[in-house]
């Protein structure tokens, strides 16, 4: 079970990086201040769902980091044998 969950957590670490690079820069630094950076308020729906399929895959990054670090899983498993 835990080698299960290391692959999920490696697939889905590269998946994150991939997906996080796949993101258009919103510009930043002292361009956002200016009437410019009301060309980039919208989203179009593309962007709105890499965004979706971002914040899924961290999520799962996320809890499987935590169940691999806390060794819930060695807890679990003790208890039941």
């Amino acid at each position: 079970m835990e080698l299960v969950l290391q692959i999920i957590q490696i697939l889905s670490g590269c998946t994150l990086i991939f997906l996080i690079l796949l993101h258009s820069p919103k510009g930043g630094g002292m361009g956002m201040f200016t009437s410019a950076a009301e060309m980039f308020s919208t989203q179009s729906s593309a962007e709105a769902g890499l965004n979706r399929v971002t914040y899924t895959v961290a999520i799962i990054f996320f809890v499987v980091s935590i169940i691999l670090g806390t060794g819930i899983l060695n807890h679990i498993f003790q208890n039941t044998h």
